[in-house]
């Protein structure tokens, strides 16, 4: 169910044994994201759960979802970068099948998180599922 995106990732964690270089990775992918245009910085895109700020702007484009998002913490926002690869370009349908736990789960990233981490990033999957429920 994984997209290409992420299924390099998966790839690039298999290469990384240790979780520090794992870690710097996904750091990597954050830095490497465009940032969000600070008009999109609002409460309405403003995910509430995580610890730190996080913005995440879903868009539906011919029925495929897509959203960009950002944050004032350096390893959320590299996840954020991970959770584009899991769902930008799904059809909007698509994106509440994905188990992103499982995905995720493919990378170790729950065994490495603290709680509140763990917390943000469960509520920027439910965030990123009722917006495609809601478009599909």
């Amino acid at each position: 169910m994984a997209t290409p995106a992420f299924e390099e990732i998966v790839e690039d964690f298999e290469f990384l044994e240790d979780w520090e270089d794992r870690y710097r990775h996904v750091i990597e992918q954050g830095k490497a994201m465009a940032p969000l245009d600070p008009a999109l910085k609002v409460p309405a895109t403003k995910v509430d759960g995580c610890a730190s700020q996080v913005w995440l702007h879903p868009v539906i484009e011919n029925g495929h979802f897509h959203f960009d998002g950002d944050s004032d913490a350096m390893i959320v926002r590299g996840l954020i970068a991970v959770l584009r690869m899991l769902y930008n370009g799904l059809p909007v349908g698509e994106v509440v099948k994905v188990d992103a736990r499982a995905e995720l789960g493919r990378l170790g990233l729950h065994d490495h998180l603290s709680a509140q981490r763990s917390n943000g990033l469960r509520a920027m999957i439910e965030r990123i599922r009722l917006v495609a429920a809601e478009n599909a």
